[in-house]
């Protein structure tokens, strides 16, 4: 048996397996150092000379696993971009679809608990941009994006029964919104009228400010409950769209 085993350790396919498990730890290890050293040093650090100086390898070495600075940011756009859409996803998914108070709150909550969680991915989406960055066609993850777009829309969409009344004098029509956005939003919810779509992102400005206050560090200066202020914005949230709590 031990001979069996030995054999077939070093066969191909067994070489194959530990160069691309070993190629998968190199590549989680740029991407974390690389996220390591904005938080430190701010969107600039992120360079393959950088991370190569602080992991220890040549600089060729590194662009055997990104060709370039672009391709790493990218990489890193998306894996950050994708976890927060899985997270609020989950959120929602959790909560009854006959709450919206419910759902408010579920999907609210987990967008603050992943940005407390992964400060440095929070920064690299929602923070300053990488200097120098050239995004690619249609933009980093552009599913992810769209996710956490739908997301928001779907906060508006559970309200919107009960907030209706309180925007019949909106004026707003779809020639005031991107296109992009509207192309994310409308299939998902082709019956909210432009006003609903409008509320989506005046929600959005309530929880992201509060959010990207706590997450640089601004808002533990002011006050050491963090946690009550964003609680009771929420609170506020429902009562000022007549959402009832259960």
């Amino acid at each position: 048996m031990t001979g069996t085993s030995e054999a077939r350790a070093g066969t191909p396919s067994a070489g194959r397996g530990r160069r691309e498990r070993l190629r998968a730890e190199t590549t989680a290890e740029i991407k974390a150092t690389a996220l390591r050293l904005m938080a430190s040093g701010g969107p600039d650090a992120i360079t393959l000379r950088a991370i190569a100086r602080e992991m220890g390898m040549t600089a060729n070495a590194i662009y055997g696993y990104f060709a370039t600075r672009d391709d790493l940011v990218t990489t890193l756009i998306d894996d950050v971009y994708s976890a927060l859409a899985d997270a609020v996803d989950t959120a929602w998914a959790n909560t009854p679809a006959e709450d919206p108070a419910a759902r408010i709150l579920g999907w609210s909550r987990a967008f603050r608990g992943w940005a407390l969680a992964n400060p440095e991915g929070f920064r690299l989406i929602y923070g300053d941009p990488v200097p120098g960055y050239r995004a690619p066609e249609g933009g980093p993850a552009p599913d992810a994006a769209r996710r956490v777009c739908t997301g928001l829309a779907g906060l508006a969409a559970a309200a919107w029964p009960h907030a209706e009344p309180l925007y019949r004098d909106s004026t707003f029509a779809w020639s005031d919104f991107d296109a992009g956005l509207l192309d994310k939003v409308r299939p998902a919810f082709p019956d909210l009228p432009p006003a609903a779509v409008a509320l989506a992102l005046r929600v959005w400005g309530h929880l992201h400010g509060l959010v990207t206050l706590e997450v640089y560090g601004h808002l533990r200066r002011q006050t050491a409950s963090p946690d009550k202020l964003f609680q009771e914005e929420l609170d506020q949230l429902l009562r000022t769209l007549d959402v009832p709590r259960p």
